[in-house]
């Protein structure tokens, strides 16, 4: 019997996000694209923000389980622009954040051509309790665990959980 050659984007799309594991790279929005080349596969992949710590990570688990699935050569490349968007995260990937206990994001803010403005006031995040629901939350700190998550309180039911950032 022979064994039919798996898919380098099916396998590419089971590698998970190391720093929320309960994502795939396809849920987050940071696999861009899986193609062959001459023979190799090229993955593109784009950080969630610049400096992104688990971008090595990310590669060398995209390396390592597309070797492990018989492609030999893999290339997997950093796309910056684009850049990353909170939107690129998929319906099935905001089901599993709050599934996982941390709030997903809204809907990012709209992006003008040309230089980003800065805003050196506090930030005006909401975010509904991913453990009862209740809107009424408070942001305790701007980053959590990683820079791409705040951490915040929720009033009614007295418990902490993460929120998944609007970028």
């Amino acid at each position: 019997m022979v064994r039919a050659a798996p898919d380098a984007r099916a396998v590419a799309e089971t590698v998970t996000d190391p720093e929320l594991p309960m994502l795939t790279l396809a849920d987050l929005g940071v696999l861009r694209d899986v193609r062959d080349e001459d023979g190799t596969v090229v993955v593109e992949i784009t950080p969630t923000y610049t400096g992104c710590p688990a971008m090595g990570v990310m590669r060398a688990d995209l390396v390592h389980v597309l070797h492990s699935a018989g492609f030999a050569r893999v290339d997997v490349r950093t796309v910056l622009s684009p850049a990353w968007t909170t939107d690129w995260i998929s319906a099935e990937g905001r089901q599993k954040l709050a599934a996982g206990g941390i709030a997903p994001p809204g809907p990012a803010p709209v992006r003008s051509p040309g230089p980003v403005p800065l805003s050196l006031g506090p930030t005006r995040r909401t975010a509904a309790c991913p453990l009862c629901g209740a809107a009424d939350t408070v942001e305790q700190s701007e980053f959590s665990a990683t820079a791409c998550k705040a951490l915040r309180r929720c009033r009614s039911c007295g418990e902490p959980f993460e929120h998944v950032k609007e970028i």
